[in-house]
């Protein structure tokens, strides 16, 4: 079983990121990147489907700047077997991503999809559903246990009840959650052995896909400072600033 796996470039989640001083996006000049922590635990999920001998080839896929190869060699020095890069230095949104991942699954054919459910800097949480509709395939988000059993996959899902179990007939797209796995950290050999794994790299021109964004960003600020609290004397104090400051109660 081939599985493909999306993983995205993103600001190191140990960052404070920062605004440009226009306001027209995120400043990351000399800023850290590593793959997203969702799109890791994806990389993650389909090595151990390999290590039981359920999937024969992991691909990874990744999109952007030419910068984009090193989170894909990090994938592949996890345990990825090649790496695809759609290779553009325009803005990708999540419309545009999932049309350039439905172009290679139709070139690469593979039994299952792994997504991380979302990036740490959009937070859009919709490429892995977006993809699920383009390409017609059953979908399985936020999954915090994946079982593939023949021909099917099983998917506990982490909803606002509780968790919830689907199946879906393969091939299948699954987006992962915090709690299906710990990614493992690369060992120097793998490091070294990344270096001569195949990795192709193509274009959205190549893949027929218009990447043109739908949406624009008009501004980028940080969030309002917190105010400092304030203490108080006695429970009828609290009670009585609830009621006429904070008109809470």
């Amino acid at each position: 079983m081939k599985v493909l796996v999306a993983v995205k470039r993103v600001v190191d989640y140990n960052v404070k990121v920062r605004p440009k001083a226009d306001g027209s996006d995120v400043d990351i000049a000399n800023v850290k990147m590593s793959i997203n922590p969702f799109c890791e635990i994806a990389v993650e999920e389909a090595v151990r489907l390999k290590e039981k001998g359920v999937a024969s080839e992991i691909v990874v896929v990744s999109m952007g700047p030419k910068q984009c190869q090193e989170q894909i060699r990090t994938a592949l020095a996890l345990g990825a077997d090649r790496g695809i890069q759609v290779e553009t230095d325009a803005e990708l949104q999540p419309l545009a991503v999932a049309k350039c991942l439905k172009a290679i699954v139709e070139k690469e054919e593979p039994q299952l999809v792994i997504l991380g459910k979302q990036s740490i800097d959009g937070d859009n949480n919709q490429t892995g559903q977006m993809l699920a509709a383009l390409t017609g395939m059953g979908q399985g988000t936020f999954a915090s246990e994946v079982n593939v059993e023949g021909e099917s996959v099983k998917v506990t899902r982490e909803i606002d009840g509780g968790l919830q179990t689907v199946e879906l007939t393969l091939p299948a797209v699954v987006t992962t959650d915090l709690r299906l796995n710990e990614p493992r950290y690369a060992s120097l050999p793998n490091i070294m052995k990344a270096k001569r794994k195949p990795l192709d790299v193509t274009t959205p021109e190549e893949l027929g896909v218009d990447i043109a964004p739908r949406t624009k960003t008009l501004k980028v600020e940080p969030p309002a400072e917190r105010q400092a609290g304030i203490k108080v004397a006695d429970v009828a104090e609290l009670v009585e600033k609830l009621k006429s400051e904070a008109k809470v109660i």
